[in-house]
This record gives C-alpha cells, structure tokens and sequence, in this order.
C-alpha cells in the first residue's frame, strides 16, 4: 500500500493505484478488530458526507477515466449508498470507466448477487480484498471476522456478478513451523475462484497491536525470513488458477520482490524464490 493524508486521516492504497485519483468515502474501519492491524486503531469510524463528495467531484478533471475509493472498506456504505455515490462519480466524470476501492469479505457477504451486478454496472470494476489466509484457525487467532468458506462463497458471488478482485494474501501470519501447510491451505482455497491476481504481504508487527501483545507473551511466534521464503515458493507451487492470474510480491513489506503472470511464468517465480532460499 501507499500512504498519503487527507485531511487528518492517514490514507492507505494499494500501490497499483499510485497515480488513480482519490476519492475519499469513509474515514477509519468500520471493523477494526484485526489483531494484526494498526492502521485505524486510533480512528473512528466515519462515512464522508455526499456533499463533501461532490465537491471533490467538483475539483477532479472532468477527463478522468479511474478512482479510487479511499477507505478500508467503503462498500460498508451499502448498496443504496454505492449506487447513488457510483451515480454522481458517472454524473461528474463521464469518462471515468473504472472505480476500484478495498473490500472486505464481511460486507461483501452483506450484498446479494444482483446488487453486486448493478454495482459492476454502474462503474464498480475492481476490488482489493484482504483474504489473508486459507486455514480457519489463523483466521479466528487474527480476529479476521470471516471464515474460509464465507471467502470462497463471497469470491464466487464476485465471479458470478462479473466484478474482478485482487486476492491479498498474508505469509507470516500463521507462525513458526506453519509457513507450508498455510501456504498450501491459502492456494486451496483461491483455486477455488477466479481472481485477477494474488498480492502478498509478509507479515509485520506493529507495536500497538494484540499481535504485538502476543509475541511479547510468546503466544505467537514469528517465522524467519527462510521459512517465509519457503511459503512465498509453496504458494506459488500449489497455485492452479483457471484463468489467467498475476502473482505479485512487489509491496513494500515482502522480503522478495517478484511479479509474473500465471500459469506462463510459474516456473521462472519459483526458480526466483528458490534462488533466495538457503
């Protein structure tokens, strides 16, 4: 992600989106229970009003063909919201053929299939969705607030709607000695849906976290940089998408920086990874 402020908000963005124009929608995480995040802990939950919308509408290029919703999770606005918000983006930048913005899988959930068409219709082309991992158990340890089988069932209704996500994935984040068997239980669960791409992260402890909390007890302990290698290739290894996907560990946080299309460009990725192992 890519950070900027707006206001006296930090704003975070993924770093596909470093020169899509910024639209903010909320402020804070209407969640904000992840154990591992400290990114909104010290603010609240807040939607932007319409009218402030508007005016930022107002000031951006009337030529604009992508936006990006700022906010953790902005389709917590609902269905009405989205609708009338993608609205007024069309009224205001005719050209604009994308909006993209980060969801969850907890509000997905809160959308039926059609609503989710009408949305893909009315602009809404592309979602950042924080899958982290496909074991249940790290799940619940991270307080995640979404099981593996509402993940697939959620991507699959995106799929079905025709609205093209990318998968964020978390190695790290099942602890020393768990890397493999994570990663193989993460790349299960993708092979089950159709996804624009994979975005790794590697797991960091910010020291105003419950993680932090839990490391310092020794209640969690942090995998090295070898085992996490070793997950980025197992991963990589076990990845059978049904269409075309990108793979990408070029986010700031990863130990390795490695982008390619799968299936084409499989082998050379674990080649790469494995040249980094020791």
């Amino acid at each position: 992600m890519v950070i900027i402020m707006y206001k006296n908000d930090t704003v975070y963005y993924p770093q596909d989106e470093m020169t899509t124009v910024l639209l903010p929608v909320t402020s804070g995480c209407s969640y904000n229970k992840c154990v591992f995040c400290a990114m909104y802990k010290d603010i609240k939950y807040s939607e932007v009003q319409f009218s402030d919308i508007e005016a930022e509408l107002l000031n951006i290029s009337i030529y604009t063909e992508k936006v990006f919703l700022i906010g953790a999770d902005p389709i917590s606005i609902g269905f009405d919201n989205m609708k009338r918000l993608l609205d007024k983006i069309h009224q205001y930048l005719p050209y604009c053929a994308c909006v993209s913005s980060y969801a969850s899988i907890k509000y997905i959930s809160k959308y039926s299939v059609e609503e989710l068409s009408i949305l893909h219709d009315a602009g809404l082309r592309l979602l950042y969705i924080g899958f982290e991992t496909g074991r249940d158990d790290i799940l619940k340890l991270m307080n995640k607030g979404h099981t593996v089988n509402e993940a697939i069932k959620q991507a699959k209704k995106l799929n079905e709607a025709k609205i093209p996500f990318n998968s964020i994935v978390m190695y790290g984040i099942a602890g020393k000695g768990e890397s493999v068997d994570n990663a193989v239980a993460t790349a299960k669960m993708i092979n089950q849906f159709i996804t624009n791409g994979v975005i790794t992260m590697n797991l960091k402890v910010a020291n105003q976290t419950e993680l932090n909390n839990m490391v310092i007890r020794g209640d969690f302990i942090l995998p090295d940089g070898n085992e996490r290698l070793v997950e980025i290739r197992t991963l990589l290894e076990n990845l059978e998408p049904k269409k075309q996907m990108i793979f990408d560990t070029t986010h700031p946080t990863n130990i390795i920086k490695i982008k390619g299309t799968l299936q084409q460009d499989k082998e050379r990725l674990i080649d790469k990874v494995t040249s980094y192992i020791k």
